[in-house]
């Protein structure tokens, strides 16, 4: 899976761009260095979680 050029945010119902999204940890047993989740600059949602170890 790659990272999306963006994000459709269900809370705020804004649309977000990979770029301008805040990048977190993952939680629970997801490695952080393979996963990431992606989540809404405007109100902080969680968009989507990616495997980025190919980034």
């Amino acid at each position: 899976m790659s990272v999306p050029d963006s994000l459709d945010c269900d809370t705020c119902e804004r649309t977000v761009s990979a770029e301008a999204a805040i990048r977190r940890e993952t939680m629970g047993d997801l490695d952080p260095t393979k996963w990431q989740t992606f989540c809404c600059p405007h109100c902080g949602n969680r968009l989507k979680t990616v495997f980025v170890a190919d980034e």
